[in-house]
């Protein structure tokens, strides 16, 4: 089983150097990858070797600690840069702004020594690595509640352990379902343009032996009939219940409210940012035309064809059932559900 195997894992620190599985080759190639420096970790961000917004948080703090066990000239300014261009690396999902912002805290405190810095920043590494480990379990815990004998689940992109650390998000309550006994079947849709739920939640879902069924993204609706509950992950929430999701969630919201289906975002508090008080106020990545032209660097349009690519889109609360996190289902209003544990996130 993938969540068994010792020596697999997501990413790991090596002291010297930050080991990660490429994404971008999975399922066919399992791949680890040595990232010698925080430019390393920048460009395997972007180029979505790491991805999922749990764990590319915890992969930019590790760019810190790492980038701190080198010997530099005004370490403090040349990690405090090297901390703001990791945040830069993606702009939607909040996990990666949060887990800078604490990395930045230890970085700009005057009583912390230079030579306590660098085992300070790698032990805040660890803690929010440990902490996103232990949501993922409460959440598929608190999640798992919901899914009942027979169900038929529908999912979009990868939520799991390639996603999060832990057993991941959405894909973890699936996965928690699955291990208390539960007969359960999931529809798992492709996800275009880079097809994560083709590549990599059937990988997962594969290994960890859950029946699944991989339909192209515009089936949806003509499965939708068959669905018991949608579960979808998160990059980040605003104040209001608004969610950044990959592209293509919002559609999958209106197709389950058409059809009476619930639909539940699925995410640890860290994707929350209190600061957006509704979708339109979070800034949606736009990513490389080449993207949609081609599929794993086969040309499938004209070479110069008008592309429009963004990564993701905003589900506004009115369209979601319940937000499924370690502290609880948060339930409508959102907006009143998220206040209340505002001073917890």
């Amino acid at each position: 089983m993938l969540a068994s195997k010792k020596n697999f894992y997501t990413i790991k620190f090596l002291g010297d150097s930050l080991s990660i599985l490429d994404q971008t080759v999975l399922p066919n190639k399992i791949i680890y990858q040595k990232l010698k420096n925080y430019q390393d970790v920048f460009k395997a961000i972007r180029q979505l070797k790491v991805r999922g917004a749990p764990l590319i948080g915890v992969a930019a703090a590790y760019g810190v600690a790492l980038e701190s066990t080198k010997r530099v000239l005004n370490q403090r300014k040349h990690l405090y840069q090297a901390a703001v261009k990791l945040g830069e690396a993606r702009p939607t999902a909040v996990n990666l702004r949060r887990s800078i912002t604490r990395m930045i805290k230890i970085i700009n405190n005057p009583k912390i020594s230079n030579k306590k810095l660098s085992d300070l920043l790698i032990n805040e590494a660890k803690k929010i690595l440990k902490e996103e480990q232990e949501n993922s379990y409460q959440i598929g815990k608190i999640g798992s509640r919901l899914i009942n004998n027979n169900m038929t689940i529908m999912t979009i992109c990868n939520t799991g352990r390639l996603a999060a650390p832990g057993i991941g998000t959405a894909l973890g309550v699936i996965y928690t379902a699955h291990r208390q006994g539960k007969n359960i079947k999931v529809y798992v849709l492709e996800t275009r343009p880079l097809l994560q739920g083709a590549r990599l939640t059937t990988f997962e879902l594969e290994k960890l032996k859950i029946p699944y069924t991989l339909i192209t993204d515009n089936m949806m609706g003509t499965v939708m009939h068959e669905v018991d509950i949608v579960l979808a992950g998160a990059d980040r929430i605003a104040l209001n219940g608004d969610t950044a999701n990959k592209i293509g969630t919002f559609t999958l919201a209106i197709t389950a409210n058409y059809f009476n289906v619930p639909f539940y975002i699925v995410a640890p508090s860290s994707s929350f940012d209190l600061t957006k008080r509704t979708g339109k106020e979070i800034t949606i990545e736009e990513r490389n035309k080449d993207e949609v032209r081609y599929i794993k660097n086969q040309l499938i349009t004209l070479k110069h064809a008008n592309v429009y690519n963004p990564a993701f889109d905003i589900t506004p609360s009115k369209l979601i059932t319940g937000i499924i996190t370690e502290k609880g289902i948060l339930k409508p209003p959102l907006v009143k559900s998220i206040k209340k544990i505002k001073n917890n996130v």
